[in-house]
């Protein structure tokens, strides 16, 4: 084989993970854009690499990609980004690539929008071993050695992880009828359209939440803790007027999608996706309610809109 074939078959074998890598480092580091370059820099490392000394690709590249995340999340610049009370996942359109693997339960949620919020509060390590185990069934041993750790310290550490995740966790875990979240999401958007704030009540949780972006206007982010709050809050902000069509560049129409597994609201300008507003749901009431319109974490999630053919609008013209 003379080196341009050599080069093209090498290429091809880091194509077949790439998916496999992005979904890795997007649950690593909760943004797409940042997975994106981490695993445009492990191509660079394996181009650069004595490849015929690799006998597994697919752990080197696990190793490569794990501890560049690792990298990031230690950086300063990532420290004061994600300190500051302005970070929040970056959503994904169901369907997306990254969102894989999703065969169990412990896979599906590890990317929920909640389960990566609250990696947030893990040291890099704890968060790299939670995920390598939980999202992708690696071995204590095979962690030991992406991490260049001990299994015992793998262990502890996985431990660690999800003691402090459950504690974190307020509300009920457990999947959620699809079809069940869709009507109660769409009974929450009727009333707050409608300005009907005692329903609004009565469809969230004793302690909802609700956090904002606040369209990335704010340093930031916007937190309301009680279900009067979030109702008044909801209530005011799908009033439709003028200036929010101006803010938003048209008239927008809303759709009902599914956004890293759960149940979410597009605010959609044409063919633009200007804002998401995704809700936890639990036990038939919403826990959590995210909103996030700053353009730069939806640029992946329009990207796929665009791909779409969506359904009916929720409300044709807001």
């Amino acid at each position: 084989m003379d080196n341009t074939a050599a080069d093209r078959f090498d290429t091809g074998r880091f194509e077949a993970s790439r998916n496999r890598l992005a979904s890795l480092a997007y649950r690593l580091l909760g943004s797409a854009a940042d997975a994106e370059d981490a695993v445009q820099d492990a191509f660079l490392h394996w181009q650069a690499a004595d490849r015929q000394r690799i006998k597994v690709p697919e752990a080197w590249l696990t190793k490569v990609v794990t501890n560049l995340c690792l990298d990031r999340l230690r950086s300063a610049q990532a420290r004061r980004e994600r300190t500051i009370g302005a970070w929040l996942p970056e959503p994904l359109l169901d369907g997306d690539p990254m969102l894989g693997p999703a065969d169990t339960v412990e896979q599906r949620e590890s990317v929920s929008l909640a389960v990566l919020t609250l990696l947030e509060r893990l040291a890099p390590v704890e968060r790299a071993v939670y995920v390598l185990r939980e999202a992708f069934s690696y071995s204590h041993a095979e962690i030991a050695g992406i991490l260049d750790i001990t299994e015992s310290a793998s262990q502890q550490h996985l431990h660690r992880a999800r003691r402090r995740i459950t504690a974190a966790r307020r509300r009920g875990s457990g999947e959620v009828d699809p079809a069940s979240a869709r009507r109660i999401v769409e009974e929450f958007l009727a009333a707050a359209y409608s300005g009907r704030t005692e329903r609004l009540v009565e469809l969230l949780t004793d302690d909802a939440t609700a956090i904002s972006d606040g369209a990335g206007l704010t340093e930031t982010l916007l937190r309301y803790d009680t279900p009067q709050r979030i109702a008044a809050i909801a209530r005011a902000g799908f009033k439709p007027t003028p200036a929010k069509r101006r803010f938003a560049g048209g008239t927008p129409a809303i759709h009902y999608a599914l956004v890293n597994g759960a149940p979410a609201i597009l605010v959609v300008v044409g063919d633009r996706v200007v804002g998401t507003v995704a809700f936890d749901v639990t036990d038939g009431r919403i826990a959590t309610v995210r909103g996030i319109a700053a353009p730069t974490r939806l640029v992946r999630l329009a990207e796929a809109w665009r791909r779409h053919e969506p359904g009916p609008p929720l409300i044709p013209r807001w």
